[in-house]
């Protein structure tokens, strides 16, 4: 099972739910494209907080040095993103991909995040409940159908709130894979606590 995390937007929460679901299923991880924070990069993340022995962090496509959208910190580092160098590693496991920022992130001057998902690939969209997140979610999701993409679930981050989340499972009709707190941290064991809530939500996909 190939897996695509995607979300509404940045800093939404798409590395812990990817640690979540990386450790819940006991995936290889990637993130294709990293822009900026290089000596703590999302695929550091993934390794301080996963406590299995078998999952595999495949290298970045694109490492670039600056923290903005991926098309500007490209050129910015003299280069421009390619699609035909982005090759999905090979693997027998499940693997989880993380992408950046929301689906329409440019990569290029043509080619956008949702340019990178497959028809093989199992989309999960995370969204982080604020002011404007339902408008956020439902264009996401309008998007990835569009594309004729199947979305296969939702995970919801922040705290719960029943009013938003009803109405976008009823409007959008995609399954929740999972919620996750704003927790005060997040170590190995609360991964592996929701990896754990997650797992059989993950396996109906």
């Amino acid at each position: 099972m190939k897996i695509f995390i995607t979300g509404i937007g940045t800093d939404v929460g798409k590395t812990i739910a990817s640690s979540i679901i990386t450790q819940s299923l006991e995936a290889d991880y990637w993130k294709p494209i990293q822009a900026g924070d290089l000596d703590n990069s999302d695929s550091h993340k993934i390794q301080r907080y996963i406590s299995n022995d078998k999952t595999v962090i495949h290298p970045n496509s694109y490492t670039l040095n600056t923290p903005a959208s991926p098309h500007w910190s490209a050129e910015l580092d003299g280069i421009t993103i390619d699609l035909k160098n982005i090759i999905e590693p090979k693997t027998k496991n499940h693997l989880v991909i993380e992408g950046a920022g929301g689906v329409f992130v440019p990569l290029n001057d043509t080619d956008c995040i949702i340019d990178l998902i497959q028809k093989d690939h199992k989309v999960i969209v995370v969204s982080r409940h604020y002011l404007g997140s339902i408008n956020h979610t439902l264009l996401t999701i309008e998007a990835l159908k569009n594309k004729k993409i199947n979305v296969a679930g939702i995970v919801f981050s922040g705290d719960e709130n029943k009013a938003t989340e009803g109405i976008i499972l009823q409007k959008t009709k995609v399954k929740c894979v999972g919620r996750i707190e704003n927790e005060p941290y997040f170590d190995q064991n609360v991964i592996n606590f929701y990896a754990d809530t997650f797992r059989e939500n993950l396996l109906k996909l």
